[in-house]
């Protein structure tokens, strides 16, 4: 009895502490960070903090990077509650506030945002120290209250316990005691064995929200006297407004405003639809003198005629003009892709709020660093006078993290222009979405390649023309050296086949399109010339694609591995059929090595369907497998869409889809069957968001040649083949 007596009066001490004091048990990002002001009697931490732990119980994981759709809050939810010890069911997450000196991404430096597949990566060992930080000072607190050693405590879902006395607490009880004590200045993080959620799958943190609709999203933003606005645009790039009526727009029952702003003119009112109707009403004069006025097939000479040129080398090795001066055999071929929407699902918007000296915003901010300079510039305000809410985003796949902040940036205009004391939300339609920027950027590949007498490749040249997406950002400094633009060439400059001779150049194309990073940024493009032209090379050898790229892999034992993986799944060496075709594509993005190999029919009239798609990946430790296999999915999904159906074309200068008719998606009739696999490891985890998207691509163009002989070179493809 005494036992137990002293059990609960240890778990009422406990409660009362909780009860007692503020906020709970807070960790941050640096873990010297000295405990702040006693404020009430009772220790804060520093507000760079990654974990918070209540009086409720609850563990709020703090992330600095977006959720968007790819699972980023679960996975570091998931390496927190590993270390932690806590049950599943009392995480939380929230989204950080925009401050990079707390939140930076490791990879990207001085920057708080996300892309690259870096959130996991960069925040793989951080936010595990941050659990186990956590888990340490909870121990702590325990051990000192129970007098007991720290070695005799364990701590089992979200329970510290000590087992020879069968005393035992809950974090929420422990919060405020263990908020007192020192920060360690060292921990140690679990072996991998001892595992008991990473590698396993945990429910997601967002699905129930999304399910029953209490996430909240930019568009779920209702607040007090808030006002939306649309803006009419230019109808293509390089024009500006001469003059405009805004007679018959005012006129309209709702409308409160409207004005210019140096992307076109905004018009505010109180409902999106009075909005569009307003907008549809006004009468625009363009100044078109310095209009655009190109089409595709003329980028396309343009580019073409770059391409007999020699330009600025990206990557040389050997002596490639030897080898082709030596070959028994030349083989060259061309490959061409269009410009690309990105068309995520949730079209850009913004809403914000301008005081007399401050500025409040609720968006799904991607690259929180550079929206807060854009808003700085604009508003003439200091950064920290400026606070970003960033919310869920419907997808972006690059779109969110414009290096610009076109879109925040109109916003701020909207909001400065109008000079309403009132919130604003913004919001552009599918059209402003599909017509008024940025898209990845049209690119053209000739390649040579060089065969001696023993049929061995001695040779690669391939030359590449198209628009750099880094000229002009806050990144050209560290990536466009010397004429390249890295991320024009990433996956061919480095290319991991082992050929003696190589030599990669390339031309920036000079064009007022507005171009940025699309899923996956180079590598969408250069996969698909690289694996396609290996094809090409094992039809011309009559070698196996397979065992061409084995021989070719010799020093790349990750990737043999990935190879060999979905050759194994995919039994490669049976037979299909008639009129189907299997194709392989190996390539490495995000230091992900990802292979796919398809399978397609091509029916009687020529038309044909992807059938299965099975993918091989090593992204090192797979976190939430579950999650991986969706990126893997969703990746593979999103780069057939533009095999098949995508593409961005200009007629004297204006763009010719204007929403989903004509910029077509993927529909789930066009979805192949597809079959995940991956590689286990025990090596950091690297990309998953964008790695699943640049093979499908050449898989799907090399099981067309299989089925059928032919190579085509152009996407999106034609319907037959």
């Amino acid at each position: 009895m005494d036992q137990v007596k002293l059990i609960n009066e240890s778990r009422r001490d406990f409660l009362k502490l909780g009860i007692a004091s503020g906020t709970g048990l807070t960790l941050g990002l640096y873990f010297n960070v000295l405990h702040a002001e006693d404020i009430g009697g009772t220790p804060s931490l520093a507000p760079n903090s990654f974990v918070r732990i209540g009086t409720d119980n609850i563990v709020t994981v703090i992330s600095k990077h977006i959720e968007f759709g790819q699972g980023t809050y679960t996975g570091l939810a998931t390496l927190v509650a590993e270390e932690l010890d806590a049950a599943w069911s009392q995480i939380k997450v929230e989204s950080a506030p925009a401050d990079e000196k707390l939140y930076n991404n490791l990879r990207f430096g001085s920057i708080q945002g996300t892309g690259g597949s870096t959130s996991i990566n960069n925040s793989f060992h951080q936010m595990r120290h941050a659990g186990a930080t956590a888990r340490s000072m909870l121990v702590s607190a325990a051990a000192k209250f129970w007098n007991v050693s720290e070695n005799s405590i364990s701590v089992d879902q979200g329970v510290v316990k000590h087992l020879a006395s069968n005393q035992s607490a809950t974090f929420g009880e422990l919060a405020q005691f263990a908020a007192k004590l020192p920060i360690p200045k060292k921990v140690s993080v679990k072996d991998s064995k001892d595992f008991i959620y990473i590698g396993k799958q945990a429910p997601r943190v967002d699905s129930v929200a999304k399910s029953n609709g209490s996430a909240v999203f930019t568009q779920d933003i209702n607040l007090p006297n808030m006002l939306t606005a649309v803006v009419a645009h230019p109808p293509t790039f390089g024009v500006l407004v001469k003059s405009f009526d805004a007679t018959k727009a005012k006129s309209l029952k709702g409308v409160k405003d409207v004005v210019e702003i140096p992307t076109g003119i905004a018009v505010l009112a109180k409902d999106f639809w009075t909005a569009k109707k307003a907008r549809d009403a006004l009468h625009i004069e363009w100044d078109e003198s310095n209009a655009f006025k190109l089409s595709s097939d003329q980028i396309l000479m343009q580019y073409k005629a770059l391409a007999k040129k020699p330009g600025a080398v990206a990557h040389t090795s050997g002596n490639v003009e030897d080898a082709f001066n030596n070959a028994e055999h030349t083989i060259t071929s061309s490959y061409i892709v269009p410009y690309l929407a990105h068309a995520a699902l949730e079209p850009l918007n913004c809403v914000i709020q301008l005081n007399d000296n401050s500025c409040e915003l609720w968006y799904g901010s991607q690259i929180q660093t550079s929206d807060v300079s854009v808003i700085s510039k604009t508003l003439d305000l200091p950064p920290e006078k400026i606070k970003i809410n960033t919310l869920f985003a419907g997808g972006s796949f690059g779109r969110r993290a414009n290096p610009l902040g076109d879109y925040v940036e109109e916003a701020a205009n909207i909001a400065k222009a109008s000079k309403l004391p009132v919130p604003i939300k913004m919001v552009w339609t599918r059209e402003d979405d599909t017509q008024a920027g940025y898209y990845r950027p049209m690119f053209y590949h000739e390649l040579r390649a060089a065969i001696d007498g023993d049929g061995k490749v001695t040779a690669w040249h391939q030359r590449i023309v198209g628009q750099s997406v880094m000229t002009g950002s806050a990144w050209e400094e560290a990536f466009v050296k010397n004429g390249v633009d890295a991320s024009s060439v990433e996956g061919v400059s480095d290319l991991p086949y082992a050929i003696t001779n190589k030599y990669v150049d390339v031309h920036i194309a000079t064009l007022p399109i507005p171009v940025q990073w699309w899923r996956s940024v180079g590598h969408s493009h250069t996969a698909f010339a690289k694996e396609a032209f290996l094809d090409q090379i094992a039809h011309k050898i009559n070698k196996d694609p397979v065992q061409l790229r084995r021989e070719l892999l010799i020093k790349h034992p990750r990737a043999l591995a990935v190879l060999n993986l979905a050759a194994e799944k995919s039994n490669w060496t049976s037979p299909l059929g008639k009129n189907k075709g299997r194709g392989i594509a190996l390539h490495k993005s995000f230091h992900t090595h990802v292979a796919q190999v398809a399978e397609i029919t091509v029916n009687e009239d020529r038309s044909f369907s992807v059938d299965r798609v099975v993918i091989a990946v090593d992204c090192g430790i797979a976190i939430n497998p579950d999650t991986i296999r969706a990126q893997m999915e969703g990746g593979m999904g999103y780069g057939l869409s533009a095999v098949l159906n995508s593409a961005i074309t200009f007629k004297d200068g204006l763009i010719e889809q204007s929403n989903f008719d004509g910029y077509q998606v993927l529909r789930i009739n066009q979805m192949p069957i597809v079959e995940v696999h991956i590689i286990e490891s025990n090596e950091d985890p690297t990309g998953v968001g964008e790695p699943g998207t640049p093979p499908i691509a050449p898989a799907v163009i090399n099981a067309i040649a299989d089925a059928t002989g032919i190579f085509h070179h152009t996407l999106p493809l034609p319907r037959t083949v």
